[in-house]
């Protein structure tokens, strides 16, 4: 089968799909060719479909990257009885190669994808949804509003990974959706894989539970390296170099804050009980990833949220090679601090207080057992309202370092600014210029 892309373009775009409020459930409805009406008949019949996990759970995975392979594994260890039936992507060598490794895997048994259902193209998502009963969406995320609308539509189970969408649009196409899921009974469960960590869920309760005081002030910090990027092949258009290589466009991943960074974020929100702040300023650029191979994205970032009872939280992210690496949270509060990751509160003596010690679960398998547990049971599970206030956490700082101002809440939630492409085709796109503090507005 030939690797590269056919030059067919699906008659839809994600333009026409995602629009502001109520519109986003009327045009997204175009995408689902398997719709599974919203009644009480319906919910009920979902609700018990698959109870008392002998059933077969037909499963399939949407992005067949090294996430996609991993989370595809987690879900078929969580459930003897869930098979991978089908695999889409947008690229046939992504998808053997993720197809060859989970052969090798001791899920091995359970991956049971024959030829028909290894589907290619920007519209395999659909193809997948239609065959299966559990989806995994692990695509850029630019996608995810689209193909979770189209797997909720169709009345399927949804994994997303983070984030869930790369603008406010899709924020909230997704947040429209997610209220589709509970009406539906259908669990839609996150890849904020923290929030299912045993330690970390002790830890935030100890600070919910007032062990450091009134909290009031958070850092979190995600300063790693340089990722991969691959060069430029001559026969690659200007789509295929960018799918290819989508970390670096901002319409594809929301630049790394929102992509990686994100984890941080979600930390920082559960810290305030998943409440909004009021607004942030920041700042940000590219200094060491200056190339055209890198796209247009920052590859450092700085942003301080301010929330309605004076608490700020003190973001910081950067990928730089030859740098110091911190990846970490820390909490303030007016009897202590807490060292996120470490498990451990401190007085303000700097004494420990108490320390997380047990050591947790695999969290990227527990949140697969917790979401085919919640399928087998009929107890939905729906994380839709941390991950999209996660998700438009790290897309307001990005604003608001992008345009240099200062970015509310309201004005990020209400951004009528749309990333997506005018068409998904394989030919020309060009590439938006560099973010610049002051000029770049505020859309």
């Amino acid at each position: 089968m030939n690797t590269k892309p056919s030059k067919t373009s699906p008659s839809t775009t994600r333009r026409e799909f995602i629009k502001t409020g109520s519109a986003a459930v009327a045009a997204a409805s175009t995408f689902s060719g398997a719709a599974f009406a919203s009644t009480p008949q319906s919910a009920a019949l979902q609700s018990s479909l698959f109870a008392g996990g002998t059933d077969t759970l037909r499963v399939g995975l949407v992005g067949c990257g090294g996430r996609g392979t991993g989370a595809a594994a987690q879900a078929l260890a969580a459930d003897p009885n869930a098979k991978l039936v089908a695999m889409g992507d947008t690229f046939y060598d992504h998808l053997e190669s993720s197809y060859k490794n989970l052969k090798k895997n001791t899920v091995a048994e359970q991956v049971q994808v024959d030829a028909d259902h290894k589907f290619i193209g920007f519209d395999a998502y659909q193809k997948v949804i239609d065959s299966v009963d559990v989806v995994l969406l692990t695509t850029p995320p630019h996608f995810r509003p689209m193909q979770l609308r189209a797997a909720i539509e169709a009345g399927k189970h949804v994994f997303a990974e983070k984030p869930v969408a790369v603008d406010a649009p899709g924020v909230r196409s997704i947040l429209e959706t997610c209220k589709l899921a509970k009406e539906k009974n259908l669990s839609i469960v996150s890849g904020l894989c923290w929030r299912y960590h045993q330690g970390m869920q002790e830890t935030f309760k100890q600070i919910h539970d007032g062990s450091v005081g009134d909290v009031m002030a958070i850092q979190c910090s995600y300063n790693t390296r340089g990722l991969w990027m691959f060069k430029r092949e001559p026969e690659w258009s200007d789509m295929e170099w960018q799918m290819r290589n989508w970390l670096y466009f901002t319409w594809l991943s929301g630049d790394f804050n929102t992509e990686q960074h994100v984890h941080s974020l979600d930390k920082m929100a559960w810290t305030m009980k998943d409440e909004a702040p009021i607004s942030c300023s920041g700042t940000g650029g590219r200094q060491t990833r200056i190339s055209k191979d890198y796209g247009h994205t920052f590859d450092h970032f700085a942003v301080v949220y301010e929330y309605a009872n004076g608490v700020k939280g003190f973001s910081r992210c950067r990928q730089q090679d030859g740098c110091a690496v911190d990846v970490s949270d820390h909490v303030f509060g007016t009897k202590g601090r807490v060292d996120v990751f470490k498990h451990r509160i401190y007085d303000t003596k700097g004494e420990k207080t108490w320390e997380h010690r047990p050591k947790s679960k695999n969290m990227y398998q527990v949140e697969h057992d917790e979401f085919f547990k919640s399928i087998r049971s009929g107890n939905a599970l729906n994380n839709g309202d941390y991950m999209t206030k996660s998700t438009m956490l790290a897309i307001m700082g990005r604003m608001a370092a992008y345009t240099g101002k200062s970015i509310t809440w309201e004005m990020a939630m209400n951004s009528t600014e749309n990333l997506s492409p005018a068409s998904y085709e394989w030919g020309p796109l060009p590439v938006a210029p560099v973010a610049m503090p002051g000029i770049t507005a505020f859309k």
